[in-house]
């Protein structure tokens, strides 16, 4: 059986993401959450550290899940209950965690923003939508129906979107976040785009969308930050010749 430090792997993941030089959500905790003996021989990725998740990938044999919401982004304390479960689960099945939130958002290769810019055929890239000190979005000038971006939208994510038409009928200059975005879809329409895709958004924002002239998509949070975690567990695999797995537990939000 093949096998790769922790340590090495750890390192690898935060070269080729740049983790260090991103600011982040308090909660997302950036790298390596939890330790394991040392060694890895089968990664698993999936989008959210949970107990529910924790047990597929010690199902799947895995000894290094990687996410892109970690273990602490509610407060992770005091460690009872579930909470304890989860520990216990975690030591006693020698399975390591590593999480990347914003610095996967923004990967100009493995990145939730690019991998699904790519499904939709979106071209002439560019970086906008600055969070936390850093472009974290893409958007793209090119013309396309809010039909045919619907249709490319269920087909990259597995779901059909929601649409708030607030734009016109024609897209011709179209953002990018993926997640939960559409809080701050005020800021995208300051950008100049047209239309803005995002994960999910507050009940609020669809009047607010119309008020700005905005097409919005909603095409599910969890839905479109599949990419990134599912392409770090690739290359991972290829450079260190390790098995992995994607470990699918939609939330349908």
């Amino acid at each position: 059986m093949l096998k790769t430090s922790l340590a090495t792997l750890v390192n690898h993941c935060d070269q080729i993401l740049r983790t260090k030089e991103f600011g982040d959500y308090d909660g997302a905790v950036n790298g390596l959450q939890t330790e394991n003996s040392g060694n890895v021989t089968r990664i698993a990725a999936t989008v959210d550290a949970s107990l529910a998740t924790v047990k597929l990938a010690i199902a799947a044999k895995a000894d290094l899940l990687i996410v892109h919401h970690g273990l602490f982004w509610s407060p992770s304390h005091p460690w009872t209950g579930k909470r304890y479960e989860l520990l216990q689960l975690l030591i006693e099945n020698n399975l390591a965690v590593y999480s990347s939130h914003l610095p996967l958002d923004a990967h100009p290769k493995l990145g939730n923003n690019t991998l699904l810019c790519a499904a939709l055929g979106l071209r002439n890239l560019k970086p906008f939508f600055p969070s936390h000190g850093r472009d974290i979005g893409l958007q793209s000038r090119q013309k396309i129906s809010r039909d045919e971006l619907t249709k490319r939208l269920h087909r990259a994510t597995g779901s059909k979107p929601l649409l708030i038409p607030g734009g016109q009928e024609t897209c011709e200059r179209i953002g990018v976040v993926t997640g939960g975005a559409g809080g701050d879809m005020k800021l995208a329409a300051e950008a100049g785009v047209d239309t803005f895709i995002t994960g999910e958004g507050p009940h609020w924002t669809y009047a607010l969308a119309e008020e700005l002239g905005l097409n919005v998509f909603y095409a599910g949070h969890y839905a479109t930050e599949t990419f990134g975690v599912k392409a770090l567990a690739a290359a991972l695999s290829k450079k260190f010749k390790l098995p992995w797995t994607f470990l699918d537990h939609p939330t349908g939000l």
